[in-house]
């Protein structure tokens, strides 16, 4: 048996645990029973995820990638734990249950708002200034 034909499971395994874990995290945004810091935590870690700009760049070697190592669960970790308990099961087995990919339009508009407001207040400081 080759080496690759061994870790297929364990890949897809895993694949499938994150991929449930992350339509766990879409669910407990959504959901009118979660407090609202832990919908704040969900979708600073999901817009932080998706947006281009790191905390460290991903050019320094191993810095740049330990970032999002860290933050990124951490996030989803803390939005799982301030969100009650019943909530959180109902939202994983919604996951388990779900076959559809979850529309990242909002977070997505979200982003390209954080943006277009960072780009007003570049050129007003920049026009400010000369």
């Amino acid at each position: 048996m080759s080496r690759s034909a061994r870790r297929r499971p364990i890949r897809d395994t895993l694949a499938a645990r994150l991929r449930r874990e992350a339509l766990t995290i879409w669910y407990v945004a959504r959901d009118p029973r979660t407090p609202r810091v832990a919908r704040w935590v969900a979708l600073a870690t999901a817009a932080y995820a998706l947006s281009p700009l790191d905390l460290i760049p991903d050019s320094i070697p191993l810095l740049g990638l330990l970032d999002d190592l860290l933050l990124l669960p951490f996030g989803f970790w803390l939005a799982l734990r301030l969100t009650p308990p019943e909530v959180v099961a109902d939202c994983r087995r919604r996951a388990v249950e779900s076959t559809a990919r979850p529309s990242v339009g909002m977070v997505g508009r979200w982003i390209l708002l954080g943006w277009a407001v960072g780009l007003v207040v570049f050129v007003w400081l920049a026009l400010s200034f000369f």
